[in-house]
């Protein structure tokens, strides 16, 4: 029986495992519609409260496989409109993803692997981890990442390092946005955990909601999201959660959202 191409070890912290170990995790059709089907199923009940993304083996994630490569050499242009379809259906999908979502990067992110780490909320690196927006150096370009890249590094970053396709730092990723926190490959686990357990603090569906507040609100104008965000603070105030959120401060009581936080380790 053939071996999934994506483990995912469900419950309120969330594992998703890219495993095709043997490929250094590389993308093909099979793995974005596995990532893709698991992005948009991520339940909005509050089950589960946070995700991490992480690869199998020695690396994250390499980019392209070689095997799904080589049919695009032979498609046509339809063909490559559906298949560019889905990769970036894929990205959008992770993006929206309700819940904080955490990469988990060692080895290399390369290529797809480092748009991956663009579309997590935050990203921990190990220090002897590679990145790279390498397609360019294949004679292609980065596209369905792009949007995504441009948002998290800026225009400037993205111009020298994806107009080159040049392999880059963990520190350097860090220094330009792309990573968060860069820690030595045997503390990596340990570093996760520790934002894992900081956004158990928060209230899912504020968490939830803030997400979605901040990819509305951005790049736009205050006077023009006024409404937007007079309404979302009115709504939540109002909300269950909000209410115990807030009568929990006064009290000086942990919030309800708190009490199973000891059954959320991964």
């Amino acid at each position: 029986m053939p071996m999934s191409s994506l483990l995912i070890s469900p419950g309120p912290v969330t594992t998703v495992t890219l495993n095709r170990p043997d490929v250094r995790n590389a993308f093909n059709e099979e793995l974005i519609r596995e990532l893709t089907d698991w992005a948009e199923h991520v339940p909005a009940d509050g089950s589960v409260r946070v995700a991490v993304l992480q690869g199998a083996g020695s690396v994250f994630c390499a980019g392209a496989d070689l095997n799904w490569m080589s049919k695009m050499v032979g498609y046509s242009r339809e063909e490559n409109l559906d298949d560019a379809r889905r990769a970036a259906g894929m990205l959008r999908a992770l993006d929206s993803v309700r819940v904080p979502l955490i990469g988990r990067i060692h080895g290399a992110a390369l290529g797809g692997g480092s748009g991956l780490a663009a579309v997590c909320d935050v990203v921990v690196a190990a220090e002897d981890a590679v990145f790279g927006f390498t397609e360019v150096t294949l004679g292609i370009l980065p596209a369905m990442i792009s949007p995504y890249v441009v948002r998290r590094i800026g225009l400037s970053a993205a111009r020298e390092l994806c107009l080159s396709g040049t392999r880059f730092s963990a520190a350097r990723a860090r220094e330009i946005g792309l990573v968060h926190e860069v820690v030595a490959a045997e503390r990596l686990d340990l570093a996760v955990d520790r934002h894992v357990q900081l956004f158990l603090k928060a209230a899912p569906q504020a968490v939830a909601r803030t997400k979605q507040l901040l990819a509305d609100v951005y790049g736009k104008k205050p006077a023009d999201v006024m409404a937007l965000t007079v309404d979302a603070i009115a709504t939540q105030r109002v909300s269950a959660e909000g209410q115990d959120g807030m009568k929990a401060f006064m009290e000086k009581r942990p919030p309800k959202w708190t009490q199973s936080d000891s059954r959320t380790k991964r």
